[in-house]
């Protein structure tokens, strides 16, 4: 049990964390962005892009076009990879320790062109053609927009600027259930190659994560809405206010609010634990962790309720938010799906689910598994040991593919 005061960006830390592995934590973060302060000072080439959708966000896009060993091949010969992050974090997920831990970098020295996305509201994409984050329409979204929106605004712009080729597609989290919800509806199928599903979350009526089971039951997300408030910090005085109240429950340790919400991590050392707490947990929208929140209180996969028939007869022309149907993505599309036995977010019993719904529909030389019975959310992209467990599965997938 902690009271709200005692909760601050430090209880985010992983407290059983290994020794010291790859860099030192400076004490704040770089003041250049994450080409700047990352990439390039590890020598790697670092590009910068913005991308603007359709409904107006304009979007941070980051490349690695080849890595540092192989610079003199052609981007020609180069297959793209998308790389798109989960809740709360940015791209700089990617890039959290040295270049031998780091996927991007791993994938860039392996002779792909790399693209990093950073969806909306996050600190490299708070942009708007007409809004500033100060409006609340600025916030007036869901992963719904982000699987409308965002992840075919910049599929379609490397798609574009490589060339034509078609792009393999790596997802964490939250990157995960959007590919699915855009596949399901047949859309960006012609552009993507291949898609990597690391710990995907989809279901999430059977979750194991007892903070976030609380926080969805008692309309933690709603009240913040009704308070009159439109992003969601989740390090902010009203986040930390009312998860206070969650925190009155026994059984939520608050006192390490990562491993609380994603699972108790088996992998992670402390300088790429620091870095990430340098850059995240980061800003959504209030609607989006709202439209978490009914995933994790109604099964299936749905759009987003508006809370009454009226509402969703307006924007749905029925009177309930339509579903999401995962098992009408075709079957031609090769998937590596990868999960943990500790994820107490992307949990087995719903894993297991999802799988049973995309296997029926995949021949077996087009899906693969990977279980990892020691790994929870966060050691799929800070696990010291995922180079060799994850990532190296991952690049022979893509040489099939």
């Amino acid at each position: 049990m902690c009271p709200p005061q005692s909760q601050s960006v430090l209880s985010w830390r992983i407290q059983n964390s290994t020794n010291n592995i790859g860099d030192q934590c400076p004490p704040q973060p770089h003041p250049l962005g994450m080409c700047k302060s990352r990439v390039a000072a590890y020598g790697y080439p670092c590009e910068e892009y913005q991308v603007t959708t359709e409904d107006g966000y304009i979007l941070s896009l980051k490349r690695i076009p080849h890595g540092v060993s192989n610079a003199d091949n052609s981007t020609e010969d180069r297959t793209p990879v998308l790389l798109f992050h989960g809740l709360l974090v940015d791209g700089f997920c990617w890039v959290l320790s040295t270049p031998k831990q780091s996927l991007a970098f791993i994938l860039a020295d392996s002779g792909y062109d790399v693209w990093i996305a950073n969806c909306r509201g996050t600190k490299s994409s708070r942009k708007h053609t007409s809004l500033t984050p100060e409006d609340p329409d600025f916030w007036d979204w869901t992963w719904d927009q982000l699987a409308d929106y965002d992840l075919p605004a910049v599929l379609q712009f490397v798609y574009n600027q490589t060339g034509g080729k078609k792009v393999h597609y790596v997802g964490h989290s939250l990157g995960t259930l959007i590919i699915l919800a855009a596949f399901s509806e047949h859309k960006l199928i012609d552009i993507v190659r291949s898609a990597v599903l690391l710990c995907p979350i989809a279901y999430l009526h059977r979750m194991k994560s007892r903070l976030i089971w609380l926080a969805a039951r008692i309309f933690l997300a709603e009240t913040i809405h009704m308070l009159g408030y439109h992003e969601f910090n989740p390090v902010g005085p009203v986040a930390q206010e009312l998860l206070g109240e969650v925190c009155t429950d026994p059984e939520v340790d608050c006192y390490d609010i990562f491993s609380a919400v994603a699972g108790p991590d088996c992998c992670l050392n402390t300088s790429t634990t620091c870095i990430f707490l340098q850059h995240g947990p980061q800003s959504s929208s209030v609607k989006n962790m709202i439209h978490m929140s009914q995933l994790v209180r109604k099964a299936g996969i749905r759009k987003y309720d508006y809370g009454n028939k009226k509402e969703n007869m307006k924007h749905y022309n029925q009177p309930e938010p339509p579903l999401y149907n995962l098992s009408s993505i075709p079957p031609h599309v090769p998937l590596f799906l990868t999960h943990g036995g500790q994820d107490f977010l992307g949990d087995v019993p719903d894993t297991r689910h999802l799988l049973r719904t995309l296997v029926r529909q995949h021949d077996s030389d087009d899906i693969e598994v990977l279980y990892m019975p020691d790994y929870a959310h966060g050691d799929f992209v800070m696990g010291y040991n995922a180079p060799q467990l994850i990532y190296k599965p991952m690049v022979e997938f893509f040489k099939r593919h």
